[in-house]
């Protein structure tokens, strides 16, 4: 066999190999486009509420353990200034309300479901005050997404009128920026079980909606 021959085979043989590589790079790239696409779908699937009842560590806890909801973030909203901290929220003159956002999939659990929950976790009768915890940062509040969210929750607080002898004070209000909370506060309960608070108001709180 000549050189030219030669040549030419090893020609073919590495376009051969090229060829094999590239194939093999597009159905990578398809099956990450594919992957990613599977996650966006799933995340657009997914919707948001936000809503306070108090201390945001006993929410949260609540939240956690109810089936279809995906995640629970404490955090601070409503107030008048840019990211406040912990310590100043808790000075009840920022005008934040503790609150949690609460991503869930509506295929699995619909606000409405939601928005029960909310009602039969906290006292929605006691104006800027959940047990020993006093101050507007722990007003109880919802804050809608959408006009869908704003008429449910109306319908929400006009059935539950009907189950209290006293008002309900639960404000209703366009969501305003969400401030995510310091990491401690982040899964609270989970990462605290034995704390005082923990025991002694979120524990009984989670038996007495079934949820532990």
């Amino acid at each position: 066999m000549n050189r030219l021959n030669i040549y030419v085979l090893l020609c073919l043989f590495l376009a051969l190999i090229s060829f094999g590589c590239l194939q093999q790079e597009v159905v990578a790239n398809k099956t990450k486009d594919s992957n990613e696409k599977m996650l966006n779908e799933k995340d657009e699937a997914m919707e948001t509420s936000i809503l306070g009842g108090g201390c945001f560590w006993c929410t949260e806890a609540v939240f956690e353990r109810v089936d279809g909801v995906k995640e629970v973030i404490s955090g601070y909203a409503g107030g008048e200034i840019p990211n406040p901290t912990y310590k100043q929220i808790c000075t009840g003159e920022t005008g934040h309300a503790e609150v949690i956002k609460i991503i869930f999939d509506p295929s699995k659990i619909s606000y409405a479901k939601i928005l029960e929950i909310f009602g039969d976790c906290h006292n929605p009768t006691t104006l800027n005050k959940q047990g020993a915890d006093e101050g507007t940062q722990y007003r109880s509040t919802i804050m809608f997404l959408s006009e869908d969210q704003k008429n449910q929750a109306q319908k929400w607080k006009k059935e539950l009128a009907e189950k209290f002898e006293d008002p309900i004070v639960t404000e209703i209000v366009p969501a305003p920026t969400f401030y995510i909370a310091e990491d401690y506060h982040q899964d609270y309960f989970r990462k605290n079980p034995n704390q005082g608070y923990c025991t002694f108001v979120i524990r009984p709180k989670l038996k007495k909606l079934n949820l532990e």
